[in-house]
């Protein structure tokens, strides 16, 4: 790959006299060996009024100038109080926007501790290369190229059977007013050997983690159901799930907590968001081959509170913990 090198003060000086001779940009390009395009913007960005008037002279001393500016100090860099704040979040896997608008919230009077996510963002990537800026890029959300897994979908059609249809689910459910309505999946670890359970309100964003040993629908039953044993009556109302197999004992398990289950269309992921936003927020933590069999119980609640206490765009920069404290009181 060619190396781009700035142009000389001897090619100024070059530019100047081709067009003081009337040559036209594209012959003082090829005497510059350069594309056309280069000479161009350098009349233009050091030309005055007409491309007759540029000058070597004024063109290099303008181009210096501009070179040794002194760049004005970076907000992050001068303020150490919102420097060390931002830094914190970032550790607990906050992303910038989570943290530039939950300082709104935290300091409302104090305008030195606002900051956009644009700044923060700009101010990790001119870190110089070396351990910190490691640590602190490595604390941003990953963007997959591939979010699907090969075998995300798990479900055999059929497999379940006598269960009431999404389009059979209470309409305030789609509302997201009345707090109690749930949605929840599997996220499956390595060689589809292993996986955990996540239950996400639709009000609040509140999501619980569920250890679970298998993926039989006995066990399924049992662990969601002890998961949603400690709730109030009034937050157990709807579960809306895929058809994957291990809620196949969906009738007993509704028996057993008082929870009507509705189930989503095949191949439709976008009709339980909520809880398809968690499972790639939860990549984070267990990206794709994780062996959720060594994850103990301790880590996985460790992960649900870091989780509940992230500030969310929907909740106007709450967090679901906060909502959902507002809920049960």
């Amino acid at each position: 790959m060619v190396k781009y090198h700035r142009i000389t003060v001897i090619e100024r000086e070059e530019i100047s006299r081709g067009i003081a001779s009337g040559y036209s940009m594209r012959k003082i390009a090829r005497s510059l060996n350069r594309p056309p395009s280069t000479v161009s913007r350098e009349i233009n960005r050091y030309g005055i009024v007409e491309i007759k008037y540029y000058r070597a002279y004024f063109a290099q001393g303008h181009c210096t100038k501009c070179r040794h500016k002194i760049r004005k100090n970076r907000k992050l860099t001068t303020n150490r109080l919102l420097r060390k704040t931002v830094f914190h979040y970032l550790a607990l896997n906050w992303s910038p926007e989570q943290i530039a608008k939950r300082l709104i919230i935290l300091y409302p009077d104090d305008m030195a501790m606002r900051i956009s996510h644009e700044t923060i963002y700009s101010y990790l990537y001119i870190l110089p290369r070396g351990a910190l800026k490691r640590e602190v890029v490595s604390c941003l959300r990953r963007h997959h190229l591939h979010r699907r897994k090969k075998n995300k979908d798990r479900q055999e059609l059929g497999s379940i059977q006598d269960y009431l249809s999404i389009e059979e689910r209470p309409k305030e459910v789609a509302d997201r007013i009345i707090p109690g309505h749930w949605e929840g999946d599997l996220i499956i670890g390595r060689r589809n050997a292993s996986a955990i359970g996540t239950l996400v309100e639709h009000t609040t964003r509140m999501t619980f983690l569920v250890k679970l040993r298998n993926q039989e629908a006995m066990t399924v039953r049992k662990a969601f159901a002890e998961e949603f044993r400690q709730l109030p009556k009034g937050l157990k109302r709807t579960l809306t799930y895929d058809q994957g197999r291990e809620m196949a004992q969906h009738k007993l398990f509704s028996k057993e907590t008082e929870i009507t289950v509705y189930f989503a269309h095949p191949h439709s992921p976008w009709e339980r968001g909520s809880n398809e936003n968690t499972n790639s927020l939860l990549r984070q933590y267990f990206p794709s081959g994780t062996d959720f069999s060594k994850i103990s119980n301790d880590r996985l609640k460790e992960v649900q509170d870091e989780l509940n206490d992230r500030p969310r765009k929907t909740l106007s920069w709450y967090t679901p913990h906060e909502k959902f404290c507002e809920v049960l009181h």
